[in-house]
């Protein structure tokens, strides 16, 4: 588990998929696919790069900085490590005992004003504004839909936490078992072969509800395919 200095924000929301922010353009209807969108096609979409960083990032504090973020029409995505972030509400996997850098904090919260609960909502880490990028002009804020991918499955999650400006790589506790990665805050995650896609100017809400999450990114996942 990376230590990590958090940056507290606004949440921001949407909604199911009926009251969902989907991104500028795109009201135009998908066609109809048959059976949900697969992760082969989701990644044969990702397999260049256009990079819209002005640099690259580090996956961990001391390592090099290798990392681009690419962007496609309606996503931008990046090919990274994995930590696992149990920041946020105590609960019984995710606590100081659990977690040496443990904080009973998160950037975005829910929609009652507490922490999110990273033991059980899927959601990744975006790097804080900085040189190398700032998500925010990238239509990317708390609640945006990400569909991360490792091993042949799509885990759909929201963007939850904030950490260094200078790493990335690090999704939640929920994040990774969803994924089949061992979720351990201090001996889990894995070093690599894990891409996060992000639905720009996407959002959920209420921003804890996974169902919603499933919903949101299961549409934009088949719209972000239509388009590119």
């Amino acid at each position: 588990m990376r230590a990590r200095t958090l940056i507290l924000a606004a949440a921001g929301g949407a909604a199911l998929l009926a009251a969902a922010v989907l991104p500028a353009g795109a009201a135009a209807p998908v066609p109809a696919r048959n059976g949900p969108v697969s992760a082969a096609a989701l990644l044969a979409e990702v397999t260049s790069c256009s990079q819209i960083s002005n640099g690259r990032y580090r996956t961990d504090v001391g390592t090099p900085a290798t990392v681009p973020v690419c962007g496609k029409d309606g996503a931008v995505f990046w090919k990274a490590d994995m930590d696992i972030d149990c920041d946020g509400q105590v609960t019984a996997r995710c606590n100081r005992r659990t977690d040496p850098s443990f904080l009973e904090q998160t950037a975005f919260r829910q929609s009652d004003g507490r922490p999110l609960n990273s033991e059980k909502l899927p959601h990744i880490v975006v790097p804080a504004p900085g040189t190398v990028w700032n998500h925010t002009k990238s239509e990317v804020r708390g609640g945006s839909v990400a569909a991360v991918i490792h091993g042949g499955r799509i885990q759909y999650a929201v963007v939850g936490d904030i950490g260094p400006s200078a790493v990335i790589g690090e999704a939640s506790y929920a994040t990774a078992r969803g994924l089949g990665i061992d979720p351990d805050p201090e001996s889990g995650g894995t070093g690599s072969g894990v891409t996060y896609i992000v639905f720009t100017d996407s959002e959920v809400t209420p921003i804890e509800s996974p169902g919603a999450a499933a919903s949101l990114g299961e549409e934009l996942a088949r719209r972000f395919l239509a388009r590119n």
